[in-house]
């Protein structure tokens, strides 16, 4: 996210060579104070203060407390890095989605929403943030982006629960073959997800920008984010943080590496840069069809520059331009989990870049494998199996992994089981 987006690792890892050497701290004007996240409160940590630069065979690996249960019981784990800098920069949250529900006013004033206070929707959320420049852009996207996200999608709420998403929110018919003009473009309710999934990320990033610049700072984070939600999770990434989903005889892998997919994102983002282009006569957002005057004023379908996924809009005169683009893509990978026939030992591994330097996809399934079967007895157990993906990083009890390399990066992990868990994802 914001500058960290495109921003490669700060410090891979190094095979027998020294430890990089401290960098002096500079005194920062932090528009937020530094913390860990808010579900290592009795952990050992201390909210509030640095961590201190430790060797690599000191360093703490540090979990949840015991008694400390995250959403799905999933696991969590991390490492601070080996005096790459004073504080942890990477960030974590995870919790409950309550989104409630939006309707709209009377006919003569459609275009005002009301929003309900009993929840519509329920859904959970885990989020890895791996900051640059410091971990100021991190802990905001931690406290932020959450909350971009259950506006957006209270925003959609009406289409989500739909057969198919309609081309008004408001239920409108101006054009009889609207339903043909969404079943063309292959809309579904999982696209409506991920529109509100990329433009939180894009609203979030905003809020960081703003931020950090009021405070005279540079920097970034990337984001990679899990969100349950009617019987699917949803995997969004922006950076080079990384989940797969691990079975018994499969290796999935669930996010890549933050790139425009398709030239339909690249052309609307040109416009977006350079609006003279487009000379006053095109719009570079795309619509299931081309709108018409009767449209003005309703919310339809749409999607701009940063969205693979749909969302609503309300229509101005300016939609009614000819439109610039046409096509289809894909950022956010859809897992439904009711398609898995899930097993126990079925889960998903989220973790930051720190412990990808070192571990490949298939290194992490085959320590999975051997971990969980004899350890099903422990409620701890996904949280034990993340320190020990940590500890493989690090060279330690006689198990460095098979390139010998030790991450001497900032490391953060989370295990989410799957089973049993398709039934409770679904909300109401």
């Amino acid at each position: 996210m914001s500058a960290g987006w495109f921003r490669r690792r700060f410090l891979p890892g190094v095979a027998g060579g020294p430890l990089p050497a401290p960098r002096s701290p500079r005194p920062r004007a932090s528009p937020v104070p530094y913390r860990r996240p808010r579900f290592l409160r009795g952990s050992g940590s201390c909210p509030g203060t640095p961590d201190a630069p430790r060797r690599p065979d000191a360093r703490p690996v540090r979990c949840p407390a015991r008694g400390r249960t995250l959403p799905w019981n999933a696991g969590y784990a991390e490492i601070i890095n080996a005096e790459k800098s004073e504080f942890n920069e990477d960030q974590a949250a995870c919790g409950k989605l309550c989104i409630r529900r939006c309707e709209f006013g009377p006919e003569e004033d459609q275009e005002w929403l009301t929003l309900c206070p009993e929840e519509f929707l329920t859904g959970h959320y885990w989020a890895l943030f791996d900051g640059h420049g410091g971990p100021a852009a991190a802990i905001l996207a931690a406290n932020t982006l959450h909350s971009c996200l259950r506006r957006q999608l209270e925003a959609i709420g009406e289409g989500m629960v739909a057969t198919q998403p309609p081309m008004h929110l408001s239920g409108c018919c101006v054009c009889p073959s609207d339903p043909q003009f969404v079943e063309e473009k292959g809309i579904r309710t999982e696209d409506l997800v991920i529109g509100a999934l990329e433009s939180a990320f894009q609203e979030c990033d905003e809020v960081i920008g703003r931020e950090l610049e009021a405070a005279g700072q540079v920097g970034g984070c990337t984001a990679l984010v899990a969100v349950s939600l009617k019987g699917k999770l949803y995997v969004a990434n922006a950076g080079d943080s990384r989940a797969i989903l691990v079975r018994r005889d499969e290796v999935r892998p669930l996010s890549s590496e933050f790139t425009p997919e398709s030239e339909r994102q690249r052309i609307q983002q040109l416009a977006f840069v350079y609006p003279e282009l487009l000379a006053d006569e095109f719009t570079r957002l795309e619509f299931p069809r081309r709108l018409k005057g009767d449209d003005l004023g309703q919310k339809v379908l749409f999607r701009d520059h940063y969205m693979s996924g749909w969302s609503y809009k309300c229509v101005e005169k300016s939609d009614l331009k000819y439109p610039l683009i046409h096509g289809q893509g894909r950022q956010v990978t859809v897992l439904d989990l009711d398609q898995l026939e899930l097993q126990e030992e079925d889960v998903v591994v989220m973790a930051t870049d720190g412990l990808w330097d070192v571990l490949s996809n298939e290194q992490v399934a085959r320590l999975v494998r051997s971990f969980l079967p004899g350890n099903r007895e422990d409620p701890h157990r996904f949280s034990e199996l993340a320190q020990m993906l940590i500890h493989s990083t690090q060279g330690k009890d006689g198990n460095p992994t098979e390139e010998g390399q030790v991450s001497y990066d900032d490391v953060s992990v989370f295990v989410i089981p799957l089973y049993s868990q398709s039934q409770g994802s679904s909300g109401h």
